[in-house]
């Protein structure tokens, strides 16, 4: 997992396609969009937008990804998202990788949580467990971003 605020810049060199990703981030009022699927490059890399409202933690399922790692981004609001290491030996409530490119977890187990400011971004990669949207104090309307970055484009 890579955890940061969109103004820093980037201290190492990423690989293309999560620049890409990062420079669409950086660089798209989203204010202006309608909730959906913005295409960035084809179905290589493409993005999500969402209003939401977090919930408790033990409403969110925690979730990984095999084909695409996630880019969550928040444009506004608050929340929490719940990180883990994926060492295999948490119970799948829900499998639905050839539909959507995700496993639900009922639990994970060994999870921290990092707190979401607008224009923070983290980047999980398919070993990152993720609870996503959670309550930071309580229920509180946001947007985020998700953009996901096939794996296939990484090497």
């Amino acid at each position: 997992m890579i955890f940061g605020h969109i103004s820093q810049p980037n201290p190492c060199r990423l690989p293309a396609a999560i620049e890409t990703a990062l420079e669409f981030l950086r660089t798209t009022d989203f204010r202006t969009l309608q909730p959906g699927v913005v295409e960035i490059d084809g179905r290589t890399v493409f993005a999500q937008i969402l209003d939401l409202t977090t919930r408790p933690r033990e409403q969110q399922k925690p979730e990984v990804h095999r084909r695409y790692l996630d880019i969550q981004f928040l444009a506004w609001g608050e929340e929490e998202i719940g990180i883990a290491i994926d060492r295999g030996n948490n119970v799948i409530q829900e499998e639905l990788l050839a539909q959507r490119d995700i496993i639900y977890y009922q639990d994970s187990e060994n999870e921290s949580f990092i707190e979401m400011i607008p224009g923070s971004y983290a980047i999980f990669f398919p070993q990152d467990v993720h609870r996503p949207a959670c309550n930071k104090h309580r229920a509180t309307a946001i947007r985020k971003i998700v953009v996901k970055v096939a794996i296939a484009a990484l090497n």
